[in-house]
């Protein structure tokens, strides 16, 4: 089975090379061209950001004809593909892929809508595609992920609402709000909409931090092991601070610190840390 994913899923180059998987690009529209989010760093991303403010880039979604190239180069294997994707409520990157699908009419595609992002996504494909090499049947991958979709949080803070007003991703009352305020929100991803849901409010990153950690004991407790991403733009001393924030107060049986995709920091700036988390015993078994 060959699984193919999307840049939003924030999987490291190197993580693709191990696993295998196909990931499509979404790519980040500058005033001076277009640039994929597997081509350029983090921290070649945001100097660039820096540099056009007060203008900020657009993303694009693969296109269908992408997707259906894409699934025909594969069909020739004769496997079985499996497309995971960011949620379809904050992007139309799983319908261009359905799209896509039509079109190839030799493979054989099926798709799971994550219902997240970042992290949370990646804990998907890399479930599903550990599962596969290890010979897991599709029916039994897609019943697993249907678990981790349903145990899994992504909870977030940002430094500005700025960057997510200018995207058009929340309402601009609240970003003026935000800005006079100096207010840092506590954003999670809503699993019965996959949508962008605010859950707190606060006037500090530390007190945002800890909201994000009270957030998160409130789901799992304290006794559950969990595997955490912890994940930021170029807030590497936040990101350590909220994994030691975690630790004090969680069973933590895997914990690592990545950086969000380039094309996610389009819409958050530099000054994002959350975390990803999901219950340790739903990536058991192929891990």
């Amino acid at each position: 089975m060959i699984i193919v994913t999307d840049s939003a899923a924030d999987l490291p180059r190197d993580e693709v090379e191990e696993l295998g998987v196909v990931v499509a690009p979404l790519h980040i529209q500058f005033s001076d061209g277009s640039v994929s989010a597997e081509e350029i760093t983090p921290d070649q991303f945001y100097s660039r950001l820096k540099a056009m403010e007060p203008e900020i880039p657009t993303t694009s979604q693969p296109s269908a004809g992408m997707f259906a190239e894409l699934y025909e180069k594969f069909s020739g294997f004769k496997d079985e593909i499996l497309s995971i994707h960011i949620s379809s409520g904050l992007s139309g990157t799983i319908q261009s892929a359905r799209l896509g699908a039509r079109q190839a009419a030799q493979a054989s595609v099926h798709f799971f809508d994550t219902m997240t992002l970042s992290g949370g996504e990646r804990f998907h494909v890399r479930f599903a595609a550990c599962a596969a090499k290890a010979g897991w049947t599709r029916e039994a991958i897609l019943d697993r992920l249907e678990k981790i979709r349903a145990a899994t949080e992504v909870v977030y803070t940002l430094e500005t609402l700025t960057y997510l007003a200018r995207g058009g991703r929340i309402g601009r009352v609240q970003a003026l709000a935000g800005s006079i305020l100096k207010i840092k929100p506590v954003i999670t991803v809503d699993k019965s909409d996959g949508r962008y849901s605010t859950v707190g409010k606060e006037r500090t990153i530390q007190k945002a931090l800890e909201s994000i950690r009270e957030h998160l004991v409130g789901v799992y407790g304290h006794e559950k092991p969990m595997w955490v991403s912890v994940l930021h733009g170029q807030f590497a001393d936040q990101a350590r601070q909220l994994a030691i924030l975690l630790e004090e107060k969680m069973n933590i049986a895997k914990l690592e610190v990545l950086r969000i995709s380039p094309v996610l920091g389009v819409h958050t700036g530099p000054g994002i840390v959350g975390a990803a988390a999901v219950p340790m015993e739903l990536m058991e078994g192929v891990e």
